[in-house]
């Protein structure tokens, strides 16, 4: 997560938002929020998915805050083919529906998290802060059905092998990840400091080539080095 908070941008300054929304009072408010707060610039909007991705080709942005509901090419879609195009990009999908099953598929589709459209609107912003930290903005239960669901059905083949290989410390970790650890149970169950945990976790994101923890272990999956009992695979022991 580059030298700041979040991987994807090569130096300081506020995260570059999306705003991806089909209603304009919505959009408008989530505006409005956001750029009170110093560490965030929305930088676009988009009434559709297909608009969003647009945006993303031209403005390259470090997060796109997603509705699903949308017309022509949902928020769902939208965000596969924004990962599919551009993985380092985040997705932090704003959904009405609290079914697990629902939010499971969001996240399958590349999303690194979501809130719900009935969450208190600082909700949003400590969501996008812990992404942009490099903390998963899911609650521990739902990361273990994801992870369980991703062991099962793997999101697809041919995932590119890492840019660099993980360390072993860095394996230790992305297993840990994989269990719905936070850093700080991390920190406490290797028995280093919060800050070196966040390091191997950005880390881990870097070299796995994704944008979110949440991804990191999907793309973990892929590349077989942890197995569907969310250990380390006999290819992660022996690398």
């Amino acid at each position: 997560m580059g030298g700041d908070e979040h991987n994807a941008r090569a130096g300081s300054g506020p995260a570059r938002l999306i705003i991806a929304d089909d209603h304009d009072l919505i959009r408008a408010g989530f505006r409005l929020v956001l750029e009170q707060e110093p560490d965030f610039a929305v930088v676009g909007e988009a009434s559709s998915g297909r608009e969003a991705l647009e945006l993303c080709r031209t403005l390259r942005p470090d997060v796109v805050v997603m509705d699903v509901a949308m017309p022509g090419m949902d928020g769902l879609e939208a965000t596969r083919r924004i990962k599919e195009e551009y993985p380092e990009v985040a997705v932090l999908v704003v959904t009405a529906h609290e079914n697990p099953e629902y939010m499971l598929e969001a996240l399958k589709a590349g999303a690194a998290g979501y809130v719900l459209k009935s969450s208190p609107l600082p909700r949003m912003i400590s969501a996008l802060r812990r992404l942009l930290s490099g903390e998963s903005p899911l609650n521990q239960e739902l990361a273990a059905r994801l992870i369980q669901d991703l062991a099962r059905h793997p999101t697809g083949p041919g995932a590119p092998e890492p840019a660099e290989e993980l360390t072993s410390r860095e394996r230790e970790v992305l297993l840990l990840m994989a269990r719905g650890r936070t850093n700080p149970e991390i920190a406490r169950e290797l028995v280093i400091s919060r800050g070196t945990a966040k390091s191997h976790v950005q880390n881990i994101i870097r070299k796995l080539g994704v944008s979110d923890r949440t991804q990191a272990v999907a793309r973990a999956f892929e590349l077989g080095l942890i197995d569907s009992s969310g250990s380390r695979s006999e290819r992660g022991k022996n690398d």
